[in-house]
Parts: structure tokens; C-alpha cells; sequence
């Protein structure tokens, strides 16, 4: 594959990778801290900012996935999530040896219909209604945490293999978008290497270890949305043909095959949600984030209709036309206004990317101080482990903030307008035609970045 550099050339990181204890160490380790943050949401204190369970879930844990994880390591957190650790233990009867024989599980089919990211973008939608109590209530995010494991339990006690991942996890579902922007991939070093050999160990599993756990045949694997990189395969290899690769940004966002419509609303929706938390949480509106804080539940009712209207009516129905337009300007005649809609969506991605990690710095470099305090307070009880109970609150370069962000909301607007003119290009007859039609797509990019300038800047 061309502009790719393998790590797994470097027999440590290969054989570090290959340990099948390596992800079970992992998952130990985040599993405490998952449990750990439970406690002090149930049992500390109910002010968020002295709370472990909200500063280092919602502003440490965040900062990490959106700002540093998905951008550079594609799903790793998927690599060390907790949460679907208890029940593949579960149906395996292990943590680290293999064990002979099937999963301990009823068997039954994961349904057809289902076999797709929407259940992962309503669950998200949910949580993002909810997001202003869960993010200030250590006790809501608690048990957000723990019926999100209770979940992922039940599933698997009834669905072999991470269901809960693949098609249920509100959080894994944009992770796995966000990943195709990665520069970092699974992949197989030669397809015709895997379509060769019969047995398909890296499916069936093998003395070495267990099949796939997300369902994915590495030989046919061409994006990094399905690959919770849990390296299974790596160790069930015994052609030695799957290696661990570093790439250009973005690569997987013109890779025709995959694209859906699930994931088109998946984008939308993450831009949705980006424009809207930037607007309610950093927005002068304080009426708005009260209403999103359920101060009455006819307030709130009104807010959570306008959220779901704003996300699966109002800005996909402007994208639809856009999409219309596009087609109409590329002289796409024979290609159905719903097939331009999905491949232009995926324009979106690094543009919603790009609006997370700028709503992101608005309050991880205002608000991260507190997580040294916390530290040594976790359930807010007067404790001070580490000696900085006491560090104040401090800001961190508040006068840097707005410019870092109008940098990357810019260099995002760039990358995605180029990054929409090669999707239509692999459709349209001529460059001429390519840019045309990324035109309308691109007016409603700069309509989009504007909007985040105008939020952010507005403070």
C-alpha cells in the first residue's frame, strides 16, 4: 500500500501487540478507574467540580478521545474500554487463557435489520438530550456508566462477540466515523493472501486466540469504522499477514466501499450536536442552558423537540438540498440525489472533527485545572492524597484559546472543501464539473464554520 509505514516491522511492538495479555492488562487497569468514577458519582460529593466522576470522565477522559485518540489512533480507546470487558469475560469463562470450545452464550442471531450504526445514533441522541444534567450530576453520569455496562452485559449474554460495540454503543458509533480521519489502520498486507487461505483463523479463532470479536473479516477490511483494534487478530495470524500501519490524515474518507446512510446522519448529527453543546454550554444564552438543564419540564421539553427537530429534520433537510444542488451542478444525472447526499456527508466528518476538539478546548483549558484538586479529592470528603486539594482553579492560556480555534475551524474548512471535491471527483467527468458541484457543499461548510466563530468568539 502506498504512503503507508508499518510499525508492526518492529518485532517488539509485534510481539507486545501479540501478548494475549496485553488487552486484558489494559482493560483491568481502566476497568478500576470505570468503577472507581462510579463510586464517587454515587457516593461523593454533588458538585461537579469537585467530583472525580465528572472532571475526569467528561473533561480528562474527553479531552483525550476527541483531542488526541481518534485523530492519531483511530478506535484505540475501543482497545481499552471497560466496558464490554465483564461479559466477553463472561462468554469466554477467562480473562487472559484461551479456551477450548464455543462462547458461553445463547446463540441467537444479532437481526439483519439492525446490522448498522442507527440504534448507536439514537442512543447518542438520547445521551446528547440529556447531556447538561449528565455532565454536572455526578450521580446521573454514574449511572449512565452503569447501565452502560449492565447493557453491554445483557447482550452478551444473549449475542455472541461485542454486539454491544458494533451496532448498540452510542459512543462508539462516532468514534468509529471520527476513525476514518485516523492515521493509524488495521489492515492486511495482501488480500489475495487472506482470500487464499481457507481456514480464516482470524474469523474461526485458533489455538492462539479468539476469532474477531466485532465481526470483521481483516482480508476484506478497507476502513477503520468497524475495527476496535484489539489486535485478536494479530495473534490468530498464521499467515503473518495483518500489520499495524501509520497513514496519511483522512485516508479513509474516499474509500467508496462502506459508505451509508446511517453514517451520512451519523455526521450530521456530530456536527449537529458540536453547533448546539458550543451554543448551550458557551453561548450568552443563559435562559437556553437552563431549559437544557430541566429548571421546568415543560422548559425542557420544548429544548429536547428542538434538539431531535434540529438533528434529523432541520439541518439534514438543508443538506439534502445542498445535495440536490451538488448533483445538479456536477451534471451527476444518472447518480440519485440520496447517493450524492451520503458520499458528500462524509465531507463532514473532519469538519464535526474539527468542531469537537474546538468546542473541546473551550472549557478542557478553562476547566482542567480542577483535575488536579480532584486528584486528590475524588469523592469531594476533604482528602488530600496527592497534596493538591488546594490548587485553585486556573485557567489555562486563556488568551490563546480563540485563536487556536479559529486556526483549526479554518484548517478544517480547507481540508474538508478539498476533501469534497475529490469525493464528487470520483463521480463527475471533468475537474471543471468536481468543482462545481462542491460548491454548494462547500457554502454550507463555511456557513457551519461561521456559526462556531461566531459562538466562540461571541464569549
Amino acid at each position: 500500500m502506498q504512503n503507508r509505514f508499518e510499525l508492526t516491522q518492529y518485532r517488539w511492538v509485534k510481539t507486545m501487540l501479540q501478548w494475549r495479555g496485553f488487552q486484558p492488562t489494559l482493560l483491568l487497569i481502566t476497568l478500576f478507574f470505570f468503577v472507581f468514577a462510579m463510586l464517587t458519582g454515587f457516593f461523593g460529593t454533588p458538585a461537579g467540580s469537585h467530583n472525580f466522576a465528572i472532571i475526569f470522565v467528561w473533561i480528562v477522559w474527553w479531552a483525550l478521545l476527541i483531542i488526541v485518540m481518534v485523530p492519531f489512533f483511530a478506535r484505540l480507546w475501543c482497545t481499552v474500554c471497560p466496558i464490554p470487558a465483564p461479559g466477553e469475560w463472561l462468554q469466554r469463562r477467562a480473562v487472559i487463557r484461551r479456551k477450548p470450545g464455543k462462547l458461553h452464550t445463547l446463540r441467537r442471531r444479532w437481526p439483519r435489520k439492525l446490522r448498522n450504526i442507527w440504534l448507536q445514533n439514537f442512543g447518542f441522541l438520547a445521551m446528547a438530550m440529556f447531556s447538561t444534567i449528565i455532565l454536572t450530576r455526578p450521580a446521573v453520569s454514574a449511572w449512565v456508566l452503569l447501565a452502560m455496562i449492565l447493557a453491554a452485559v445483557g447482550l452478551s449474554v444473549v449475542y455472541e462477540n461485542r454486539i454491544f460495540c458494533r451496532y448498540v454503543c452510542p459512543v462508539g458509533g462516532f468514534i468509529g466515523l471520527y476513525s476514518l480521519t485516523s492515521t493509524l489502520e488495521l489492515r492486511v498486507k495482501d488480500a489475495q493472501v487472506c482470500k487464499d487461505h481457507t481456514t480464516k483463523d482470524c474469523v474461526t479463532g485458533n489455538e492462539n486466540g479468539y476469532g474477531c470479536p466485532w465481526l470483521v473479516f481483516p482480508g476484506k477490511l478497507e476502513r477503520n469504522t468497524c475495527c476496535g483494534l484489539c489486535t485478536a487478530c494479530l495473534t490468530t495470524c498464521t499467515q503473518d499477514n495483518i500489520g499495524i500501519n501509520l497513514r496519511p490524515f483522512g485516508a479513509d474518507l474516499l474509500v467508496e466501499k462502506g459508505r451509508s446512510l446511517d453514517e451520512a446522519f451519523k455526521a450530521l448529527i456530530m456536527l449537529a450536536c458540536a453547533l448546539l453543546y458550543s451554543a448551550v454550554l458557551l453561548g450568552p444564552w443563559g435562559w437556553v442552558k437552563d431549559w437544557a438543564n430541566m429548571d421546568t419540564l415543560p422548559h425542557w421539553a420544548v429544548y429536547a423537540v428542538s434538539f431531535i427537530a434540529i438533528n434529523l429534520l432541520a439541518l439534514p433537510g438543508i443538506f439534502w438540498l445542498t445535495a440536490a444542488a451538488t448533483r445538479k451542478l456536477a451534471g451527476l444525472k444518472n447518480v440519485s440525489v440520496k447517493k450524492v447526499f451520503v458520499d458528500v456527508a462524509y465531507s463532514l466528518v473532519p469538519m464535526g472533527l474539527i468542531g469537537w476538539i474546538a468546542f473541546s478546548f473551550s472549557f478542557v483549558f478553562v476547566n482542567g485545572s480542577y483535575a488536579l484538586s480532584v486528584l486528590s479529592d475524588p469523592f469531594g470528603w476533604g482528602w488530600n492524597l496527592f497534596g493538591t486539594r488546594n490548587f485553585p482553579w486556573t485557567p489555562f492560556l486563556p488568551d490563546v484559546v480563540a485563536g487556536l480555534q479559529i486556526l483549526l475551524l479554518l484548517a478544517g474548512l480547507i481540508y474538508s472543501i478539498v476533501i469534497v471535491y475529490r469525493i464528487i471527483r470520483q463521480r463527475a467527468a471533468t475537474d471543471a464539473l468536481a468543482w462545481r458541484g462542491a460548491l454548494p457543499v462547500a457554502g454550507f461548510l463555511t456557513a457551519v464554520t461561521f456559526t462556531f466563530l461566531r459562538l466562540y468568539l461571541a464569549g
